[in-house]
């Protein structure tokens, strides 16, 4: 026998339940390509805009799935009851409990409530299928009445609500009448008694119905039910039978198609297809060899019935050249009767798998983020643009979800967003969408173990009530809206930002090169040109010595250089603690790092930058503290404070002079901090500021404060109020921690201790915040100048446990991924808008506080050249900063980039370094036109003129004004002065022949 074609797994395939279609004939192996090409990050970013009018909105639903009362109304078995009845299953599949679908979500005995909860959605149109054993429940005559007049009744109501239904005659539950008599699609009668079947339904609900579905994913039933035996009726036939009964489906289908064409679409005008279902595939490797790879899957999974149906009449060319002494024929009369049997193309899709290709078989790798516009697409080139109705499309949650199912959310988002860019962008005819399903139920092969439903199902009580999640209220919105309408924050604006609004540049730590100049080695030398060409040193010569100026220091010219090609204002690096005082005191000072430093600074004021010095930042070698404060204890031992408040005063006596803009430390990590530690770090911190406000801040006239990472956390369902007070939680625990003590009341939060005491008195923890006394209080409460914070992401945060792994169990807290977010190569997230929203936050707790934000950068990708993603990043940044300061008020007085340059914080620098080379990326030069302009000026922006540097007394401005003047004037004397040596030297020459 030979060898079948690529399966795909059972899981990855059931997971979706079916899968779209599109086309133009032939050309969607060209899909790959054109996708790999399109502009980043432009095209991966969430399209705002409404989808056209007239758009189909739904939520769908299967019987076996839901309706249980499989001993009801004169129900008949089906192949799925006989499944889940069996005290086994066939290796490979999962047992999906002891009940099946036999009582499901009790749709039988509440369909009126599960109506009730579309009219509440405020659908369109509701896809739902008929139970074939409920009509016939042998599968043949005789006919059920009570079968029929409970679909009748549903959709009597559906009018009544103008919900248009959409209907599917078979899905997956074939009456175990046929399995036991004929086969059942292995049998080649089975075409005719299914078309019976359809012309019952016809004839009794045609009226009421213009969108018929002939069958659900007869890839699942022909493979999987008949080929492989995961799925019932179990029956392992191989290819070969797998072969036979998709054959057998397809003259189904096409029957059913031509009866409904022939005999009631005069009087019915509706419409009929087939609901097939396919994943995406996306190779490790874009090559030509892994994109025909992927071509003979999707004709394998799709096109094995889309080709017949919609191109031909026969299967793809690559199931014909490969799989030719297994796949059935069809004669010339058959082809012409299946071609064209559609008159829409409805899709099922969930998945993108990701493959690689082994020994010429296609090892799949896992499940990918979601591609449904690239299949939209690839069903628009390869079966020439049919209308597309996507009829069954959605993710699941954990069994144990309840309520705020926002992973659902995230990826329903994903879904909705792709298919509304392949309507704007790729022209794709895509006019309606069903999100599956309706209501929790019976998930096949995984039982109850997941949950797809937009409505909660508690299947142990009696009554079975629906509860609204909150993707109903998210569905809902959606709906009324007609998609994601541009809306005015999501806009970009134009204008400045204040005069003296401080432009930084961020590096972790200087490069410190303290070699000294070539001209300050006292040796004299004698060049050897004949021989060795070399400089020879002279023994015992030497020339006179002079003192060390700050140009010896050659590595300060180029960074110099660099910061001045940016036309940054401020320049904001830390010291390092434990190289300045390696012992931790005073006993050795590296008088030579320090001479650096103080280069450093008077060399960045020369040309008119800012240096914002931190004394302290945690680095992962003993979190940069010297070694023997980090052998015992670190911030634990509280005899790190007043090593400390020494380094600090040792640091403003000797920079003091050059630095007039302090941090006392830079990001402390509240991860790896114990609450001992936060409680000795705010002392330290504390100590430090009333040292410089009382010794230095007169005499040096600067500015001190801490600067925090202040990531912002947003609910992942914002119409939950549990996501809220967990996004809350989580603000005061990584930021309100170390900032309430010195903004706010000079405490912890309040959230933090009543949060600490409940987690201590319900559970085994022993976490206790510190208590400050009164006047430590008054120490730490008010150490500041200003609010600095670093931003680089925001993270998304929900109650309901739905992934162990992301899963914070002493916060109660789950991390949740948006997937319509942009995101870096190290899966940041880029949102901008995050940026204001702290900003706000912080406006709000710690009222109008001038605010810096000290970092704020993206990884990116070292291997390109143009790091479109930082430009991206850094443009939305700066903008969403500008409307925090002109929309919202906050006091925003200066933005810092991280980071300066890639030998010092690799992937994030606006500089690349190679082999000793600093190269400026198109982000440093597009924040530098940011800079130049201070902001975003357009059109209506009113001109502000700023003065070029700030006057220093009254006497300055008028010197400054008059500088043409003073040069003239300057000339003229000099020019004097020369002509009366002149005159000298040449009287006094004229004397001296004279005599």
């Amino acid at each position: 026998m030979a060898p079948p074609p690529p399966v795909l797994p059972v899981l990855p395939v059931l997971l979706v339940l079916g899968r779209p279609l599109l086309g133009a004939p032939g050309q969607g192996a060209g899909t790959w390509a054109r996708f790999a090409r399109l502009p980043y990050p432009q095209d991966q970013l969430f399209l705002y805009d409404t989808f056209p009018d007239g758009f189909l909105w739904g939520a769908g639903s299967a019987a076996y799935q839901t309706e249980g009362g499989w001993r009801q109304g004169g129900k008949g078995a089906s192949i799925w009851d006989t499944f889940t009845h069996r005290p086994t299953t066939p290796a490979g599949s999962i047992l999906p409990g002891p009940t099946g679908g036999d009582v499901a979500s009790d749709s039988y005995n509440n369909i009126f409530r599960d109506i009730e909860g579309l009219r509440h959605l405020g659908v369109s149109h509701y896809r739902f299928s008929l139970a074939w054993t409920r009509l016939m429940p042998n599968g043949t005559a005789p006919i059920n009445p009570a079968g029929l007049a409970h679909y009748g009744r549903v959709l009597s109501r559906l009018r009544e609500l103008g919900i248009e239904p959409v209907v599917t005659l078979y899905h997956w539950d074939l009456p175990q009448g046929l399995q036991d008599a004929f086969g059942g699609w292995a049998s080649p009668v089975l075409p005719d008694l299914f078309r019976d079947y359809a012309e019952l339904c016809f004839q009794h609900f045609g009226g009421q119905v213009r969108y018929w579905l002939t069958m659900d994913n007869p890839y699942v039933v022909a493979w999987h039910g008949y080929g492989t035996g995961r799925l019932p009726p179990n029956v392992q036939g191989g290819p070969h039978l797998g072969y036979r009964v998709a054959h057998h489906l397809l003259q189904a289908h096409a029957k059913v198609w031509h009866l409904y064409n022939d005999h009631f679409r005069p009087t019915q005008k509706g419409r009929v297809s087939i609901a097939l279902g396919s994943h995406w595939i996306k190779p490790q490797h874009m090559t030509e060899k892994n994109i025909k790879e992927c071509q003979k899957s999707l004709d394998f999974v799709l096109g094995w019935f889309a080709k017949p149906i919609f191109i031909n009449g026969d299967y793809p060319e690559s199931m014909r050249s490969n799989l030719s002494s297994l796949l059935p024929e069809f004669s010339e009369e058959e082809k012409m009767y299946i071609k064209g049997t559609a008159d829409f193309f409805a899709l099922s899709f969930g998945a993108t798998l990701s493959f690689q290709l082994l020994d010429s078989h296609m090892k799949f790798q896992q499940l990918e983020s979601i591609s449904l516009r690239q299949l939209l697409y690839w069903i628009s080139t390869e079966y020439n643009n049919p209308p597309v109705f996507i009829v069954e499309n959605s993710w699941f949650v954990s069994g144990s979800t309840k309520r705020d199912d926002a992973k659902y959310i995230y990826y329903l988002k994903k879904f909705i967003m792709e298919t509304l860019k392949a309507i704007r962008y790729d022209g794709v005819n895509v006019f309606g969408y069903t999100v599956w399903s309706l209501l929790d139920g019976f998930e096949w092969h995984r039982g109850y173990s997941i949950r797809r439903g937009l409505f909660y199902v508690d299947f142990q009580s009696h009554d079975k009530k629906l509860i609204p999640k909150s993707s109903v209220l998210f569905y809902q919105k959606l709906i009324e809206k007609n998609g994601f309408p541009p809306l005015p924050e999501n806009q970009p604006i134009a204008g400045v930002f204040p005069c003296g609004f401080a432009w930084g540049i961020v590096d972790n730590y200087i490069q410190v090169d303290t070699t000294p100049a070539q001209f300050l080695d006292p040796n004299v030398y004698v060049w050897d040109v004949h021989q060795t060409k070399k400089l020879i040193k002279v023994d015992g010569v030497f020339a006179s010595k002079r003192k060390h100026h700050c140009v010896d220091f050659a590595a300060i010219r180029l960074q110099i250089s660099l910061l001045q090609e940016m036309h940054v204002t401020h320049f904001h690096f830390s010291l390092k603690w434990s190289s300045v005082l390696p012992l931790g005191n005073l006993s050795l000072i590296n008088h030579t790092l320090v001479h650096y430093y103080q280069c450093f600074c008077s060399e960045l004021l020369r040309v008119n930058i800012t240096p914002v010095v931190a004394l302290w930042q945690p680095m992962a070698e003993n979190q940069e503290l010297p070694t023997s404060l980090a052998k015992y204890g670190a911030w634990e031992n509280s005899e790190t404070v007043q090593a400390f408040v020494e380094y600090a005063k040792f640091s403003f006596a000797s920079l003091g002079d050059h630095v007039k803009f302090w941090i006392t430390m830079n990001e402390p990590s509240v991860k790896n901090l114990t609450y001992t530690a936060g409680h000795n770090l705010l002392k330290a911190h504390a100590k430090a500021w009333h040292l410089y406000d009382k010794e230095f801040r007169r005499s040096q006239k600067g500015k001190i404060s801490i600067a925090l990472q202040a990531d912002w956390v947003e609910p992942a369902c914002p119409f939950s109020r549990n996501d809220q007070e967990v996004a809350d939680r989580i603000l005061e625990f990584d930021i309100g921690w170390l900032a309430e003590p010195i903004f706010g009341n000079g405490d912890y939060p309040h959230v933090m201790r009543a949060w600490l005491h409940r987690r201590n008195s319900i559970d085994l923890y022993n976490f206790h915040l510190p208590s400050f006394s009164e006047d430590e209080k008054k120490l730490i409460q008010g150490s500041f100048d200003f609010f600095a914070l670093s931003h680089y992401t925001t993270t998304l945060v929900g109650w309901e446990r739905e992934d162990a792994l992301k899963y914070d169990h002493y916060l109660e807290v789950q991390m949740i991924n948006d997937i319509t977010w942009l995101h870096s190569p190290s899966r940041a997230a880029v949102v901008p808008w995050g940026l204001r929203r702290i900003l706000r936050w912080v406006k709000s707790k710690y009222g109008d506080v001038p605010v810096y934000v000290m970092a704020n950068g993206i990884d990116d990708d070292q291997n390109i050249v143009h790091d479109k993603l930082r430009v991206y990043y850094i443009q939305n940044y700066i903008n969403e900063a500008l409307k925090a300061y002109a929309l919202d008020n906050v006091n925003l007085q200066g933005y810092f980039v991280y980071s300066f340059n890639d030998k010092t914080a690799p992937k994030y620098g606006l500089y690349s370094y190679v082999a000793n080379q600093y190269e400026p990326k198109p982000s440093m030069k597009h924040y530098r036109e940011i800079i130049d302009n201070n902001g975003f000026p357009g059109p209506d922006t009113a001109e502000v003129l700023c003065p070029d540097e700030t006057d220093e007394c009254p006497e300055c401005h008028f010197f400054r004004t008059r500088k043409s003047l003073f040069a003239f004037i300057s000339f003229i004397f000099v020019a004097f002065i020369v002509t009366i040596l002149c005159i000298m030297y040449y009287s006094k020459r004229a004397e001296r022949r004279y005599k």
